[in-house]
């Protein structure tokens, strides 16, 4: 990460040494490590189910039930998480949530029961790694960072897909070679090992270091804030009579739908269907992966320096066009115009995710990580109805075109929603980049 030499502004009492480097780097470098950890479990679904198929014979609708419940709770916990972070501090939800993960994960491995699979594997897993979600992403940056926040959110927005890059290959090896056992302990070995360099070394406040957030000036740290629960509904209530919220909602529940919903859940069945193999276009999705991370900080970057409004309609129509050609590029083998198809939707596949933010951020202000949250369930709403779409789709008329012709169009209706959305009459202007 990137080193200041500009004067930091340190609160008035005590005047510690001005540091080369600003903690808050290291607050977001412990941030994207966490996120990693939390990570690893997200690797870990596509690989359990033919294992707890053959184990436990529970149909595969049994095993899709527990997932859907983690998706479900994955996009409805991030609000309230983060509310729960201005009423505890940050520290304490996220060591919290990580040990809810390592314990859900950990618990899968002795189950005998199908309901024991939705509570440890969907509730408790989905809970934990909702409070992980980018909603804890956006307190980061918001609180610590000023300028350079574009660029922090899409770092720390890749870091989940850095997670399942480190975490994938391992954890299918183990599953292949020793069982699924040991992949689950290694989930909950993973996320466990991250909370004391959370506890120890992630802070929740600027001012808890007498420290100004990063380009920005001292302020107080705000006292906590009470009723969590309530103010997650009511920000959303608040938000809800708003335009800006319903067109951000809707254009990031298209964003799902096309990446977690389509992409993720039915490229590997729809370039089988071509006659591709399986583990050739598993291999294609990784690379999607590697490219994600790179196009998330470049978006990031982009962010600080252009208006994400446009941004956000040329990834989406970018994403868009994208789509309509990829039925004529599925062939029985992998040939280039279907990696330059792989490489770019790579590297938009969560580029949306700083402009996004950013949005929040200039029409809700302190509220702008809740209001996230529940733009984030949007995203987890609208990828949980297309991967049961696309499956319908296939099912009736024999072929996934129709779901690639459609969300292509989806992908337009949202770049058309993000033009639309309007300037805030006092945005939270961002300073000039030192």
């Amino acid at each position: 990460m990137a080193q200041t030499t500009e004067t930091v502004p340190l609160a008035p009492a005590g005047q510690p040494r001005t540091p080369r480097v600003h903690r808050a780097w290291f607050v977001a470098a412990v941030t994207f490590v966490t996120i990693i950890g939390a990570a690893a479990f997200a690797s870990l679904p596509g690989l359990l189910i033919e294992p707890l198929h053959g184990e436990f014979d529970w149909s595969r609708g049994t095993i899709g039930f527990a997932v859907s419940v983690n998706l479900a709770l994955y996009g409805l916990t991030a609000p309230f998480a983060a509310a729960l972070m201005d009423r505890f501090g940050i520290r304490k939800v996220v060591a919290v949530a990580l040990t809810i993960i390592s314990a859900g994960s950990l618990l899968t491995v002795w189950m005998t029961a199908a309901w024991q699979l939705v509570l440890y594997w969907g509730v408790l897993v989905g809970l934990g790694s909702g409070s992980m979600a980018l909603a804890f992403a956006a307190t980061v940056t918001n609180r610590w960072f000023v300028a350079r926040r574009g660029l922090v959110t899409g770092i720390l927005t890749a870091a989940g897909a850095s997670g399942q890059l480190i975490f994938l290959p391992l954890l299918s090896w183990l599953v292949e070679h020793h069982g699924w056992r040991p992949a689950a302990v290694t989930v909950s070995l993973a996320a466990l090992a991250v909370v004391p360099f959370v506890w120890l070394l992630l802070r929740d406040h600027p001012a808890d270091v007498r420290l100004a957030p990063y380009g920005g000036e001292y302020a107080d740290k705000p006292a906590p804030v009470t009723g969590a629960a309530r103010r997650a509904v009511t920000v959303l209530l608040k938000a809800a009579r708003t335009g800006p919220f319903w067109l951000l909602a809707g254009s990031f529940a298209i964003c799902g739908a096309s990446t977690n919903g389509l992409v993720k859940t039915h490229f590997v069945p729809a370039a089988h269907d071509h006659g591709m193999p399986v583990t050739a276009a598993a291999g294609l999705l990784a690379v999607i992966g590697v490219f994600d991370v790179v196009g998330t900080i470049a978006s990031g970057w982009f962010t600080d320096r252009f208006s994400p409004r446009r941004l956000l309609a040329v990834y989406y129509a970018l994403r868009g066009v994208s789509l309509l050609f990829l039925p004529m590029l599925l062939a029985p083998s992998v040939h280039p115009p279907m990696l330059f198809f792989i490489v770019f939707y790579g590297l938009d596949w969560v580029a949306t995710v700083p402009p996004t933010i950013a949005l929040c951020r200039e029409h809700y202000g302190e509220d702008s990580a809740i209001v996230f949250g529940w733009v984030l369930a949007s995203h987890q709403v609208g990828a949980a109805a297309v991967a049961f779409a696309g499956g319908v789709a296939r099912d009736v008329f024999g072929t996934y075109d129709v779901v690639w012709y459609a969300s292509g169009a989806l992908c337009a209706a949202a770049a058309l929603m993000a033009l639309v959305i309007r300037v805030p009459r006092t945005p939270d202007a961002l300073p000039p980049t030192p």
